[in-house]
């Protein structure tokens, strides 16, 4: 049986910041239709950075980008991805900049062309799937840190995207946010690449997870990981489980 085209794929995909050290080397990867892909690695070893050349915010120095069947060189060309993925922000404070939730939430409905009853429409269902009824007229620079996280991911869904490059979004949630967030995910009809650090989050909301090391992805380093509870003494203290 044929494996369908993949709908993300970069290929030996190289960047460096001017002036900077070397983020990505030849880099690889492959996302198809229904992965739920979790990426987890250190500060700075180029996770977000893998996400804005997606997108076409950062151009690499070489190597090829192609996303829905087609190669992305131009900005012309990543008109069309910005349409169809949706990136959510490691900082809500660079998603959001409308005085009000509805403002924020509507403005990307209406850029893609709908009409104000439409976009409005689509806002409060997207507010309401994401268990934010009642904030539509709340002033958004006075939310507290998990509720700009979710607003900003309402801000992506409003835009019905076909995948989603999901960075960090369980910052700043407490256990009752992060719940709602982790129902959401689970029953979003797409694809998507998930950042966080949380092991229990993302084997909540991922099929897999991939590590990144010296600017690549390890592909043999998928790790399948459980939750666990547990109390001890010295629990309060550093520790790692084996």
């Amino acid at each position: 049986m044929t494996q369908e085209p993949s709908i993300i794929s970069l290929e030996e995909i190289y960047f460096n910041y001017p002036g900077g050290r070397s983020i990505l080397n030849g880099l690889d990867l492959e996302i198809f239709s229904g992965d739920r892909v979790g990426l987890v690695a250190p500060n700075g070893s180029g996770k977000t950075t893998l996400f804005n050349i997606i997108m076409g915010l950062l151009k690499p120095s070489s190597g090829r980008v192609t996303v829905f069947g087609k190669e992305r060189r131009t900005e012309h060309d990543f008109k069309e991805v910005r349409r169809r993925i949706g990136l959510l922000f490691q900082e809500s404070d660079d998603q959001l900049f409308s005085p009000t939730v509805l403002e924020d939430v509507a403005f990307g409905p209406l850029n893609l062309g709908k009409s104000r009853e439409e976009a409005v429409a689509v806002s409060k269902k997207t507010l309401a799937f994401l268990g934010l009824d009642g904030f539509e007229h709340r002033i958004t620079h006075k939310l507290s840190g998990g509720e700009k996280r979710l607003v900003s991911l309402a801000t992506v869904l409003a835009m019905e995207p076909e995948v989603l490059l999901l960075d960090e979004p369980g910052n700043a949630l407490d256990s009752a946010m992060k719940s709602k967030l982790i129902e959401a995910l689970n029953g979003l009809p797409v694809s998507y690449i998930l950042i966080s650090h949380e092991f229990d989050f993302l084997s909540e909301t991922t099929g897999k997870i991939l590590s990144m090391e010296k600017g690549k992805v390890l592909f043999e380093d998928e790790v399948y990981v459980h939750t666990h509870r547990h109390s001890h003494k010295v629990g309060r203290q550093p520790h790692k489980h084996v």
